[in-house]
């Protein structure tokens, strides 16, 4: 009958109206947090059969869906981790720390607040981790993989300072050439060497200690800083003595401290190499007299692996404490000034510069996120390596996702198949650093449509009210 269908009506009202005003409530309930996406409330008449001329309401009901498409405003944060996409794409996240699979599961998100945990994982305030392609060992990235199966969490702690051993070293420095000579390089000259002379085995520069008075004590010394295959930094030092010889000086390449290597017995403790450097008339070296590195003109130093034989005769090792590689350094000297030379003139003895490769080993200082998704972590050895790649992900109809809890999405068959992209490429939208995708709730709206609301929950109760009248009424008449 017509009155039951306007009372049926009119409580579908009520709840369509109940539905639309928690909808409305949850927005304005998050009207603050990072990346939601405001709800629609669509409402669709329904239609009963009609009879005659009998017209029967079918009432209301409604469709919600929550615009994932509707782009929030960004606002600027201090955090570089903090990521907003300027397009279409999704965050890929996991419940864990780990790859999708077992118990963590794949969601889409939009609220980039992330954040390392205390193990270094990229979390964002809903607890989800970021997920991307992660980089090898030389911090190459390949986004090749486009299963999500094929992600990891990234992680901004666990990896380690990009090192590598010094294997070229350039001195530039002068030697002064009226430096007097010693008493124990004046005894090294004579024939036979008189009593306290300079021996590079048992009276050497490598041994002077200054406290005890052993050894004998340098004219000049030059510190050479290195890497060693681990990133370990270490001191070689070029120790010389002006010999009684003109134009010649007694020279010795020690380790400061000298347990960082082993020394064969044909060198002192400490000592990696010992012998001559030579200067011509003009004051540049004269490689072809100086026995220091032995074969001239490529003077190289070699320092054997940690875990090698004991060294003989003048072989030197690395100490097996350090637990590193085999090395060869090559020492430049004979260059012109500038490009790694030592000179003999008439000036105070100075090193101008020195410059070696390799980088020692560095913690993590920070981190910085492009728009393309890298992720790059600098050291405070000054290096930088890219650790992994953040991956977007697009869907045909992003709108169709199901919402889950800490505003993310699961996949679902309305929203299509995904697709992984590089930031930047596909319609996947750029990814910008130290920002944040608001809300995309607008609260003079959200009111307006609560009033809207609340007077037509009022209309519809009236409508139930009004009908109930009327059969009151009717029954009024059958009782009379």
């Amino acid at each position: 009958m017509s009155l039951n269908s306007a009372m049926t009506a009119g409580t579908s009202g009520l709840q369509a109206e109940a539905s639309a005003l928690a909808a409305i409530s949850n927005d304005i309930a998050n009207v603050n947090t990072v990346g939601y996406k405001g709800t629609n409330v669509d409402f669709e008449s329904l239609v009963t059969a009609q009879s005659g001329g009998t017209y029967s309401a079918g009432g209301v009901t409604t469709v919600t869906q929550q615009m994932v498409s509707t782009l929030g405003t960004t606002t600027q944060t201090s955090s570089p981790t903090d990521l907003a996409i300027a397009g279409q794409g999704m965050f890929v996240v996991s419940t864990q720390p780990t790859a999708v699979g077992g118990d963590a599961t794949a969601e889409f998100t939009r609220a980039g607040s992330f954040t390392p945990d205390a193990s270094g994982f990229l979390k964002n305030t809903a607890g989800l981790y970021l997920l991307g392609w992660p980089a090898d060992g030389e911090g190459q990235v390949s986004t090749s993989n486009t299963s999500i199966n094929g992600l990891q969490p990234i992680n901004v702690s666990s990896v380690a300072g990009q090192v590598s051993a010094t294997t070229a070293a350039s001195v530039d420095a002068n030697i002064n050439a009226q430096q007097a000579v010693s008493p124990q390089a004046t005894a090294a000259g004579a024939t036979p060497p008189a009593t306290g002379a300079y021996n590079a085995l048992s009276n050497s520069m490598s041994a002077y200690d200054p406290t005890t008075g052993t050894g004998v004590e340098p004219d000049f010394t030059i510190p050479i800083p290195v890497s060693d295959s681990l990133g370990g930094s270490h001191t070689l030092q070029i120790d010389l003595l002006k010999s009684s010889t003109p134009n010649q000086w007694y020279a010795e390449i020690q380790s400061v401290p000298a347990s960082d290597v082993v020394s064969g017995p044909g060198l002192a403790p400490g000592q990696i190499a010992s012998g001559t450097i030579a200067f011509n008339s003009d004051g540049s070296i004269d490689m072809a007299n100086t026995t220091l590195f032995g074969t001239p003109p490529d003077p190289t130093l070699s320092i054997g692996a940690s875990n090698a034989a004991a060294p003989t005769g003048t072989q030197v090792n690395w100490a097996s404490s350090l637990g590193v590689s085999a090395q060869q350094i090559s020492i430049g000297l004979g260059g012109t000034t500038g490009s790694g030379a030592i000179t003999q003139a008439v000036s105070p003895s100075v090193v101008s510069s020195i410059d070696t490769n390799g980088t020692p080993f560095g913690s993590l200082s920070s981190v910085s996120i492009g728009q393309n998704g890298m992720v790059t972590a600098t050291f405070n050895n000054g290096t930088s390596r890219q650790i992994a790649q953040v991956a977007l992900a697009t869907f045909p109809n992003v709108d169709g996702l199901t919402a889950v809890n800490g505003d993310a999405y699961q996949a679902s068959e309305s929203a299509g198949e995904y697709s992984l992209k590089v930031a930047g490429t596909g319609g996947s939208g750029t990814l910008s650093s130290s920002t944040l995708e608001g809300s995309t709730v607008d609260l003079s709206t959200e009111f307006t449509n609560l009033i809207i609301a609340q007077q037509a929950y009022d209309a519809s109760s009236k409508v139930i009210t009004t009908a109930d009248q009327m059969t009151q009424a009717l029954l009024q008449v059958i009782q009379g």
